[in-house]
């Protein structure tokens, strides 16, 4: 390989605030027991509040963001893995306190990298990426808790958005019957395109008024973002039904009554993608590559961007424009 290679970084040095591509070289890289050459990343949330000062992401500069990677192990030291294989990195510390995929090259703990499931090439990966594992976690999550598709309506929120878009995509493939929850007019026949069955406005799921019990109209919802609507979602709930919750995107408080839980049995699940135990990790990938993948990946992607491209396209996702995923292709 090269002795210096391309790499997003960002850095802040007192007022002075900067997002570039330069070129690192191999002793830049933090420690880690495989070294892989990275051949695709996406833009998650998480990325675009890293691109900013004061996103509360990063804590040390300069820094390498990107909490998804797929490529091919280069080397490793951990005899999980040898050179040739094709893996996927995604979560943990990666982007976060620890080099991330906006890279030519990373080195990662063993103990962070899942090999590709047969049936994904690596850019289906991360067109997938964290939004699509965290999507088909929540999904997952539901099943155990008995959400099945004859029990009623499943609710998306945020469903233009990586995991919104996933979660519809893959309750739709799995039979449910999906009402996505968007306030973008114009996205309406993309989410239909996607599975939706019906869609809503933002206000129809929240008012603006956060009720102790509402009018039961769905079985189940999938929930990437928080706040006073997850407030009204849980009013609204089935008896017995869950929601699955893995954003704040609208805060962190949540103002609810106890009502929906002692009155109505509703179950709120917490989804947590970084630190989701290896073995159920490993479970989710496996079934995104058979039972939950999209027939056509492709359909999900807004736009795929070079590693130059990076410091413009990363803050769509905060301005609310991003439809579906962005992913970032570094090897040629």
């Amino acid at each position: 390989m090269s002795q210096t290679f391309n790499a997003l970084v960002v850095d802040k040095q007192e007022e002075n605030f900067s997002v570039q591509v330069k070129q690192l070289s191999m002793n830049d890289l933090p420690e880690g027991d495989v070294f892989i050459r990275v051949h695709y990343s996406s833009i998650n949330y998480k990325d675009s509040l890293a691109s900013i000062p004061d996103g509360n992401i990063v804590k040390d500069y300069p820094f390498v963001p990107g909490i998804d990677l797929a490529g091919v192990v280069v080397s490793s030291t951990d005899e999980r893995f040898k050179e040739g294989d094709e893996v996927i990195a995604t979560s943990y510390e990666i982007g976060v306190s620890h080099f991330g995929g906006y890279s030519e090259y990373a080195r990662v703990q063993a103990d962070w990298v899942v090999p590709l499931p047969a049936g994904l090439s690596l850019k289906e990966a991360m067109i997938i990426g964290t939004a699509g594992f965290t999507a088909a976690l929540s999904v997952q999550r539901l099943e155990e808790n008995n959400v099945t598709p004859d029990k009623g309506k499943v609710l998306v929120t945020g469903a233009t958005g990586g995991v919104g878009s996933f979660a519809v995509s893959i309750l739709s493939k799995l039979g449910y019957d999906v009402e996505a929850s968007t306030g973008k007019e114009e996205e309406h026949a993309y989410l239909k395109s996607i599975g939706a069955t019906s869609i809503v406005s933002r206000e129809e799921v929240y008012d603006g008024k956060i009720r102790a019990l509402g009018k039961q109209k769905w079985a189940a919802a999938v929930d990437p973002v928080g706040g006073e609507p997850l407030a009204s979602i849980l009013s609204q709930i089935q008896y017995g039904g869950s929601v699955a919750v893995s954003g704040l995107t609208a805060g962190t408080k949540l103002p609810t009554a106890v009502f929906p839980f002692i009155l109505r049995a509703v179950n709120l699940l917490g989804i947590d993608s970084v630190y989701c135990p290896m073995d159920t990790r490993q479970k989710v990938w496996n079934r995104l590559a058979t039972d939950l993948k999209h027939p056509d990946l492709e359909q999900l992607v807004q736009q795929e961007i070079s590693l130059e491209e990076l410091p413009d396209a990363l803050p769509v996702l905060l301005e609310g424009q991003a439809r579906g995923r962005t992913i970032v292709k570094l090897a040629q």
